[in-house]
């Protein structure tokens, strides 16, 4: 059999050279792989990162969606980058940032600000299930966001959907319990097909209104909460998540001609670089691992942005912060890992100083011992009769 060389890591490997392996041969890491200088460059973002950084702190950047919209909102607002959608605004994209969840919802968006084309259902509703409306000013708010913008990042989070049977229109999240009507409100999982075309239409639309500005998609990793459907929610949600991730990825190829079209793997980051990045509820992400994720953002799209070095040591902090909980357990969540290590030390020396007071202790007992035997063995020599 033939064989074919290959270089991974540093180290020359083969396989069969059975098949034809293309030009683009990108190998999946193995455990090894973690400890090379160029692992996020290589295993994370090899043909994701763009061509040169473009996010500077003067970029008007409208953030929303799903949490990594959110997320990203706050970091690169606290790192004083340029977020509309952290200024104060009555737009449902800063009032709901983080929950605009299925590609319907987010393109309604779009076309309420630039088309004024208002959907015929009340779709919208806040985190209590209040009503949000279609009020003409919050609409202007709105446009004058989208107006502003150079960079759009949008997160996709599900593609379950909760829509208005009579006509066809996807509420944002659930139906309030309130205004729940069985005969007209159903749930459906979308499919996708009808993602793909609404990725199609949210980028028609910010090309043709900001034809420069840049456009980031995401997949939000959380898994849902809850399914609808009539099976569990674990194979539920890996279904909805699929659906999503493969629309965003055949949209992705079919626009690679588009320099400002991107994709940041934060999905992939969150579920396959970590063992450990859930929190007990078995949903939400580690702060660690979060973080990491927002670096990973900072050291590629943003100008200067984070130096390389800088990423290195937080992928290493995540790591061994990742470890440190598989090792203890959820209740070392609390500390560092720092201080983990901190503790262990300081226990170890512990341990250490006990062994040697047990083992001084021991010592003296033995010799106690020793002496009341000598002792003994000498009154039984002084007792016998000379011979």
């Amino acid at each position: 059999m033939a064989f074919y060389a290959y270089e991974q890591d540093g180290r020359q490997r083969k396989t069969s050279q059975s098949f034809f392996r293309g030009e683009h041969t990108n190998f999946h890491p193995t455990n090894n792989s973690f400890a090379a200088p160029n692992f996020l460059a290589e295993y994370l973002m090899e043909g994701w990162a763009p061509a040169s950084k473009f996010v500077t702190r003067e970029t008007p950047i409208v953030a929303f969606g799903s949490c990594f919209a959110a997320n990203i909102s706050d970091y690169l607002h606290g790192r004083d980058y340029n977020v509309l959608t952290k200024k104060e605004s009555r737009a449902y994209v800063t009032q709901m940032g983080d929950g605009i969840v299925n590609t319907f919802a987010i393109l309604q968006q779009f076309e309420w600000a630039w088309l004024n084309k208002t959907p015929n259902a009340d779709l919208w509703h806040g985190y209590a299930a209040e009503e949000f409306g279609y009020d003409e000013a919050v609409r202007l708010e709105t446009k004058d966001l989208f107006d502003q913008a150079d960079l759009f990042i949008i997160t996709l989070g599900l593609s379950e959907v909760w829509y208005d049977e009579p006509t066809g229109e996807v509420f944002w999240r659930a139906v309030p319990m309130d205004k729940y009507d069985p005969a007209r409100h159903k749930f459906r999982v979308s499919t996708f097909a009808e993602n793909a075309a609404n990725l199609q239409a949210i980028r028609a639309l910010i090309r043709k209104f900001r034809p420069n500005a840049h456009i980031l998609f995401s997949v939000s990793p959380i898994p849902l909460a809850a399914t609808f459907r009539s099976v569990s929610c674990l194979s539920a949600d890996a279904v909805s998540k699929a659906i999503i991730r493969a629309a965003l990825d055949e949209f992705m190829r079919a626009n690679g001609t588009d320099e400002r079209l991107h994709y940041m793997p934060s999905y992939e980051a969150v579920t396959r670089l970590f063992k450990n990045q859930w929190m007990a509820d078995r949903r939400h992400i580690y702060p660690h691992v979060l973080d990491f994720n927002m670096q990973v953002f900072e050291a590629f799209y943003c100008n200067p942005g984070l130096p390389a070095e800088e990423l290195a040591e937080a992928f290493r902090v995540a790591m061994d912060e990742d470890v440190k909980i598989g090792i203890h357990g959820q209740e070392a969540a609390e500390r560092s890992y720092y201080e983990m290590v901190r503790l262990r030390t300081e226990q170890r020396k512990e341990d250490r100083r006990q062994a040697r007071i047990q083992a001084r202790i021991d010592a003296r007992v033995e010799e106690r011992r020793r002496l009341r035997e000598l002792e003994m063995s000498t009154r039984k020599a002084k007792a016998r009769p000379d011979t």
